[in-house]
């Protein structure tokens, strides 16, 4: 009896684990390295970006002047997002479905990021995204922008 229950406990723990969003893929450690993203675009492309909900966190949060964002993403084939900084704006992305490419200062090569993965955008780093696939890639992205006003921009 206690080894039905162990395999039972086991079984749903591996159901629970699988359906939890994995962290995205990170660069090949044969790959980090500086990369400059010279040519990388700075006008979106074939992306519609719209805001589904929005808290003001200086109502209550004590911290004015920003807001906690969430957007709903969906990247067409060959679409892009633009080149920008997470400096000021950390946020987490979710992709829903489809797949994305990650162009980043700190990588080589492109990283492909699949359904149910989750990247984390922080601090000093530049990237641009494109779907390279022939599905539309759908994105969930929360968001803290910087203050109204501020010089950085981007998506």
């Amino acid at each position: 009896m206690n080894l039905i229950k162990t395999a039972a406990a086991a079984c749903a723990a591996a159901i629970a684990l699988s359906a939890a969003p994995a962290f995205a893929g990170e660069c090949p450690a044969d790959q980090v390295a500086a990369n400059a993203l010279a040519d990388a675009p700075t006008m979106p492309n074939r992306v519609t970006d719209d805001v589904i909900a929005s808290i003001d966190l200086g109502n209550g949060y004590n911290i004015p002047g920003r807001n906690l964002r969430l957007r709903r993403l969906v990247v067409q084939p060959g679409g892009v997002v633009p080149l920008h900084s997470h400096a000021e704006r950390p946020a987490n992305i979710y992709v829903v479905d489809g797949q994305i490419t990650e162009y980043r200062t700190t990588c080589a090569v492109g990283v492909t990021h699949r359904e149910g993965d989750v990247v984390a955008e922080q601090g000093d780093v530049s990237h641009w995204w494109r779907n390279n696939s022939r599905r539309p890639a759908i994105l969930i992205s929360a968001d803290i922008p910087p203050p109204a006003g501020s010089a950085q921009g981007g998506m």
